[in-house]
C-alpha cells in the first residue's frame, strides 16, 4: 500500500545562516539564562534534518514511505526585514523544488512564506503552486505578536481558497511572556524549557487555540474551501469541541455553524508520529477516516518499529487504511 507523509521537516544550511543573521524568532532574550540553554538545546540542527538523500531515503524505505511532504519549520524569524524575508523564502522554496526534481517520486513540498507581507506571501504560495507544484504551505506560530486570524493576514488565506491547496499548522516556541506566566517554576526549571512549555505541552496548546481562533474569526464563512491540516491529532482541541458547541452557540459566535461544524468540514488531522492505539481510533471514530492523513514528524520522532505496521495492524478496513495511507492526501493535494 501507498504511504504519504505530510509533516517531513527538512532546512538547509544556506537558509540557517540567513536567517540566523537577524536573530532568534522565539523571544528567547526574555527568558532565564538556563531556560534559554535548555530550549537552545532542543534546536534540531542535525544531519537528518539537512540530509538530502541518504539519511532521509534510508528512512522511508525502513518505514515504508513512499513520499514524504518536505517543510521548514520556521526558517524565517519575525526579525528579518521584510523585503529579505521574501528573498529567504524564495530560496527556501527554490531548493524544496530542486529535491522534487531530483526525486519526483519521493518528494513534495509545502512552500514558506514571507509572513511579513501577505500580499507577498500569496503571490509567493502563487508562484509555488502554479510552477513548482507544490502542495501547499505550513505555518507556525505568530507573527509579531499577531495570530493569524487578524485580517492583515487574509490575502494568505484567500489564496489558498482560491488555489484549492491546504495550510499545515505547525507549532512554534510560546511567546516569552506566556512561556513565563504559565510553564517557568522553579520546582522543574529544565523542564519548564525543554519540555512542557514547548513539545511535551506547551507549543500545542499555543497552536490549538490558534486553529480555533482562526474558526471564530468566521474565516470559513468567507472561504468554505479553505482547508487546514492540524497535526499532532489535532493539537488538544478535539476532545473539547463538545463543550466549545454548548458554551459557543452560533447565536453566540456569529457563525453559520457549530464550532465542531468546521473541525469536521475545514480540518484534516495528522498523527505526527504520535502512534497511540487509543488517539488513533478515537480521532477516526470522531472525525472519520476520510479526515486523517499520514505523517511521522521526521526527523524529530524516533521509531523502533515500523511505523507503517502500526497503521496496517489498526482494525480499520482496508478502505480506510487506504485512504489515511495516501488517499486523503492524494485527494486534498488533487494528485493523479
Amino acid at each position: 500500500m501507498k504511504i504519504i507523509t505530510v509533516e517531513e521537516h527538512f532546512t538547509d544550511q544556506r537558509i540557517v545562516d540567513s536567517n540566523a543573521a537577524y536573530g532568534d524568532a522565539s523571544g528567547m532574550a526574555d527568558l532565564p539564562e538556563k531556560v534559554k540553554t535548555a530550549l537552545n538545546g532542543m534546536r534540531f540542527t542535525g544531519e537528518m534534518l539537512t540530509d538530502r538523500d541518504d539519511k532521509r531515503l534510508k528512512f522511508m524505505d525502513e518505514q515504508k514511505v513512499d513520499v514524504q511532504v518536505l517543510s521548514y519549520t520556521a526558517p524565517v524569524s519575525d526579525m528579518v526585514p521584510t523585503e529579505e524575508a521574501l528573498k529567504i523564502c524564495r530560496q527556501a522554496n527554490d531548493i524544496l523544488a530542486g529535491l522534487m526534481e531530483e526525486h519526483p517520486d519521493r518528494f513534495l513540498a509545502f512552500a514558506t512564506l514571507p509572513m511579513a507581507d501577505p500580499e507577498a506571501a500569496a503571490k509567493e504560495l502563487e508562484r509555488c503552486a502554479k510552477e513548482h507544484h507544490f502542495v501547499g504551505a505550513l505555518i507556525t506560530g505568530t507573527w509579531q505578536g499577531k495570530f493569524y486570524d487578524d485580517p492583515v493576514f487574509f490575502p494568505i488565506f484567500d489564496k489558498a481558497a482560491e488555489l484549492d491547496v491546504p495550510i499545515s499548522w505547525h507549532p512554534e516556541f510560546p511567546d516569552a511572556k506566556i512561556m513565563n506566566h504559565y510553564y517557568l517554576s522553579d520546582n522543574y526549571p529544565l523542564l519548564t524549557g525543554m519540555q512542557f512549555g514547548t513539545a511535551g505541552f506547551g507549543w500545542h496548546l499555543d497552536v490549538g487555540l490558534h486553529m480555533a481562533r482562526m474558526i471564530l474569526s468566521g474565516i470559513f464563512d468567507k472561504l468554505p474551501n479553505l482547508k487546514f491540516i492540524s497535526s499532532h491529532w489535532g493539537e488538544t482541541i478535539p476532545s473539547m469541541l463538545d463543550r466549545m458547541d454548548q458554551i459557543m452557540k452560533p447565536e453566540q459566535t456569529g457563525l453559520k455553524k457549530k464550532i465542531s461544524d468546521y473541525y469536521h468540514e475545514n480540518v484534516y488531522y495528522t498523527p505526527s508520529g504520535i502512534l497511540s492505539k487509543d488517539q488513533f481510533e478515537y480521532m477516526v471514530k470522531v472525525f472519520g477516516a476520510d479526515h486523517i492523513i499520514w505523517a511521522l514528524d521526521y526527523p524529530y520522532v524516533k521509531f523502533d518499529s515500523c511505523s507503517t505496521d502500526f497503521l496496517m495492524d489498526s482494525d480499520l478496513t482496508d478502505g480506510e487504511k487506504e485512504l489515511i495511507a495516501h488517499g486523503n492526501a492524494e485527494k486534498l493535494f488533487h494528485l493523479s
